[in-house]
């Protein structure tokens, strides 16, 4: 391994080795690492992202989609991905004139730190219908003049978006270790209880999120509630839930725990915050080192700014960005944010001319996946024409209500090249449901930033700071922006 720890670097090394099954054990449990060439695999545990139980994985799941893939909801993240932005624009230019002595201010920021916060506010506003100031509350950190704002929703919140990263990138250590070596080796025990500290943070705030909602569902006596998830969590199985039915004869289903609240409310802002943030800035970084696909890229959104000055972008603005969404998914084949996927078979199974037992964790080592020489042409060559001109691509952006239904669409798993070749949300019926969410930041985030300011990295030659596990998290991404001359 190129770096202590790097989980990600360690099965790409096995798998160069190895070739593309093989199996190993860590903490004393036995891990399997395929390319997913079947698409029989499907159970997790835990959560809704990670939930082994298909009765209650179901139920949660049609909550999720019923939020964020109603037009009403899409709209909604469009609008907050421009207000949002304007507030980020706004703490820029004050930072930036600051040192301007007059002149067209400038500004080194680190992109990581600013785009983690814009993630937070926006997977908040968008999950509880309430704002969080992540963005605010760094910029105060900053700069001698303080922002004002009102009471944040999440108290804390540096901390707190610092937190969901930990959680994701430490999360390693439940799934490849047992108990013992978590809780007994001195290294890793100090890792261990850090992390189980934070967790307890990150639960005691949604635990007050939940209670609040409860409270202001209970005073308001008219059917007239919040279109927001948690509002959709909470009410989901009561008399006040609209698609709720008695019917004679049929299972009553309970409303949904606090903990299962909580668990939903905590895979939305894990999902919805991290991995947009760090994807973000892998692309940045791709497009400073490859003017000619950032030429291309600014030539699209000059058609999509010219006839609309005001950048107020529209859902059909966004799904005419093509190349864009192109540069989005091969900037994730070349450095996916997901560097593994688990999977567990319920009962035994053959996978590969292998027979498994049940519960054998399956690892797919989606980084080795999507650089693989039998799926892609030149894998190492960053080239986001792969997906522009190939028509069988998926679009994320145009996710359809089929998710709704209990059969998956396989026609959603053809990807490029042999099927689950890229899975840059997952596939299958596990698929990720906030999908489209993303790109509708991304392709936001694409078209404001570029469209609006040059960014220029401040070392060319510095390689990506990073650090893997099962995601690949950046940690530091330096630029320098000032405004675009249109």
């Amino acid at each position: 391994m190129k770096k202590r720890g790097d989980i990600k670097q360690l099965f790409v090394s096995l798998t160069k080795k190895y070739g593309d099954i093989y199996e190993i054990q860590l903490g004393g449990r036995r891990i399997s690492s395929i390319f997913p060439r079947v698409g029989e695999l499907r159970k997790t545990v835990k959560g809704i992202a990670t939930n082994d139980d298909f009765k209650s994985w179901k139920f949660n799941r049609q909550f999720f989609i019923r939020a964020i893939l109603s037009p009403s909801f899409n709209n909604e993240a469009i609008k907050w991905s421009n207000l949002l932005f304007e507030e980020l624009e706004g703490y820029w230019k004050s930072l930036g004139s600051a040192n301007s002595d007059g002149k067209e201010w400038s500004l080194e920021v680190d992109f990581s730190k600013w785009f983690h916060r814009f993630t937070n506010d926006m997977i908040v506003v968008s999950t509880t219908g309430e704002r969080s100031y992540s963005m605010g509350s760094y910029y105060n950190t900053l700069s001698l003049i303080k922002a004002s704002y009102p009471d944040a929703l999440i108290e804390d919140s540096n901390r707190f978006v610092k937190g969901i990263s930990q959680l994701i990138v430490d999360s390693a250590l439940f799934v490849f270790l047992g108990p013992f070596t978590r809780h007994y080796v001195p290294f890793i025990r100090g890792k261990t209880k850090a992390l189980l500290k934070t967790r307890d943070f990150i639960f005691e705030k949604l635990d007050k999120i939940i209670t609040k909602r409860r409270q202001e569902i209970e005073v308001i006596q008219t059917k007239d509630l919040k279109n927001d998830m948690l509002t959709s969590l909470i009410i989901a199985n009561t008399e006040r839930d609209v698609n709720y039915k008695k019917t004679v004869g049929e299972e009553i289903l309970p409303p949904m725990t606090d903990i299962e609240i909580r668990a939903s409310i905590l895979d939305a802002f894990v999902a919805g915050t991290d991995t947009t943030a760090n994807l973000l800035c892998y692309i940045t970084y791709y497009l400073c080192h490859y003017p000619e696909v950032k030429q291309k890229m600014l030539a699209e959104i000059n058609l999509i700014l010219l006839p609309n000055s005001s950048f107020q972008l529209t859902h059909s603005d966004l799904s005419k960005l093509k190349y864009c969404e192109a540069i989005i998914k091969e900037v994730d084949r070349i450095i996916p944010v997901t560097s593994l996927l688990a999977r567990y078979p319920s009962e035994p199974i053959e996978v590969g001319g292998y027979q498994w037992p049940a519960g054998t964790q399956f690892q797919f080592d989606i980084v080795s996946l999507h650089r693989h020489k039998d799926y892609w042409s030149n894998p190492e060559i960053f080239d986001p024409d792969r997906f522009f001109l190939d028509n069988k691509s998926e679009s994320y952006l145009n996710v359809k209500n089929d998710d709704l239904k209990d059969d998956h669409n396989d026609k959603e798993d053809q990807k490029v090249g042999q099927k689950y070749s890229f899975i840059m949300f997952g596939g299958g019926m596990r698929i990720c449901p906030g999908r489209k969410l993303a790109m509708i930041e991304l392709l936001s985030l694409m078209v404001y930033i570029f469209g609006k300011y040059d960014v220029e990295l401040i070392d060319m030659e510095a390689p990506l700071k990073t650090k893997s596990s099962n995601v690949t998290s950046c940690q530091e991404l330096m630029v320098r922006i000032r405004p675009r001359n249109q």
